[in-house]
């Protein structure tokens, strides 16, 4: 009954998302150019099949995951298209082209992986795969550097950030490995004032993840990405071993790496400077963040209106400060709905973690709700000047293809933990074993 429950549930959400982006990219075009959008027939028709397909997927591979995941990253995905067809049209051909892409290796993701802890089997092989695509931006020919940040690959006609898909990765490497060794990790040893700390050898990860997050950071000069990696291991870290040491050490370690890189590296201090006061080069480096600043003031509490600002001045806007043209048109109630959306996302993912019995299941369930967390609050901080900007992308939202199948597959992974959850805690036992359509 339950599994039935949820599965209709998540159908009337979806539908009600389908609404709301239909509703809003009604009243974007009647903004823009006064006239009802020609295609809204198509686009309803798109939008329903790739949901539909997704939940037809979800309801026979995963029957008693969690049924507010989907709908929620099917409404962001769909708001996001419509900033973006109000942007770009030729851009939101090709966000239409990942949407499907994303929603394929969100199903395939459920075929592939029929229970979440067999991917502990392959810590190692996870590991190395994570390392090279972390590294692969570095590599002569293929690699490319675009906007100062060298981040992408080339193959051929195809580009793609290999980070996007490193952190998915990485999470399950990390999730494994302190599941082997939460025990050793969690011992204590030494008392210094209020903390007490495990042996100095256990930090060995903790630096090998600081100085990894230092070679993104300077090597590719990717600040969000270095920031992103590096606290998804420190949290992943307090959760397995609930110690608070390991998060004071690593505040130390990140305080020294970020003010040795400010001291160092001229593009951290143009980054730093710019956060500070954007004002003091308005038409030069500062340019993007003042002009955010501008469209989130002239948004106001109400906005302007779908299609009634002028949020196309600010660059980049498409996948840096998409958060800042839902600002301005939608305003200060709009950007509170869409981070209303990004907590419930959170919630559900922590909600999974605490369910879980197994320990891999919860590591890895935690994680997984890290990226979108950590993600989602560097570049809406970036964009509001709460620290310094990052060039990330919005999970679900910003244009871009690599982040957007990569979200679609991690929203398939904390599905398929949920479901596994769900059936042992019918079965009465952690980790049953399967339904047999599933063996």
């Amino acid at each position: 009954m339950m599994p039935a429950l949820r599965r209709n549930t998540e159908l009337g959400l979806i539908l009600l998302g389908i609404v709301i982006t239909a509703a809003t990219y009604t009243l974007a075009s009647l903004g823009t150019t006064a006239n009802l959008p020609a295609d809204i027939g198509p686009f309803l028709g798109v939008v329903l099949a790739l949901l539909a397909g997704a939940h037809v997927a979800t309801r026979r591979l995963a029957p008693a995951g969690d049924g507010v995941l989907l709908p929620l990253a099917g409404l962001l995905n769909g708001l996001g298209y419509v900033w973006i067809a109000r942007l770009n049209e030729d851009l939101a051909a090709l966000q239409a082209t990942w949407t499907a892409v994303g929603i394929t290796a969100f199903v395939t993701t459920l075929v592939v992986v029929r229970r979440a802890r067999d991917l502990e089997r392959y810590r190692y092989t996870f590991m190395l795969i994570g390392v090279a695509l972390l590294l692969m931006p570095l590599l002569p020919v293929i690699g490319k550097e675009v906007n100062g940040a060298r981040i992408w690959v080339g193959l051929g006609p195809v580009s793609f950030q290999p980070g996007e898909f490193a952190k998915i990765i990485l999470a399950i490497f990390f999730a494994s490995y302190l599941v082997e060794k939460r025990e050793v990790l969690g011992m204590a040893a030494t008392r210094i004032g209020p903390l007490t700390l495990p042996e100095l050898r256990h930090f060995g990860p903790v630096v090998l993840a600081w100085g990894a997050s230092l070679v993104v950071m300077t090597a590719q000069r990717d600040l969000g990405s270095s920031l992103l990696f590096f606290a998804l291991f420190v949290v992943m870290l307090w959760v397995a071993t609930e110690r608070a040491s390991y998060l004071a050490v690593s505040g130390v370690l990140f305080a020294a790496g970020a003010f040795a890189a400010w001291s160092v590296f001229s593009h951290v201090q143009q980054r730093i400077s710019v956060w500070i006061d954007p004002w003091a080069d308005a038409t030069g480096q500062g340019y993007q963040v003042a002009q955010s600043t501008f469209a989130l003031a002239w948004g106001g509490v109400a906005g302007t209106g779908p299609g009634l600002g002028t949020p196309d001045r600010i660059p980049l806007i498409e996948t840096d400060f998409i958060f800042a043209a839902i600002g301005e048109e939608f305003g200060l109630l709009g950007a509170t709905a869409v981070l209303i959306t990004f907590m419930l996302m959170i919630g559900s993912g922590l909600r999974i973690a605490l369910r879980a019995q197994l320990p891999f299941n919860k590591l890895l369930a935690s994680g997984l709700t890290a990226i979108l967390g950590i993600q989602s609050f560097i570049i809406i901080g970036g964009v509001i000047r709460l620290v310094p900007l990052t060039g990330i992308t919005l999970p679900f939202v910003s244009y871009g293809g690599s982040s957007l199948i990569a979200n679609y597959v991690l929203l398939a992974l904390l599905i398929r933990i949920s479901d596994d959850e769900a059936e042992a805690e019918v079965a009465g036992v952690a980790g049953a074993q399967p339904r047999a359509v599933r063996a």
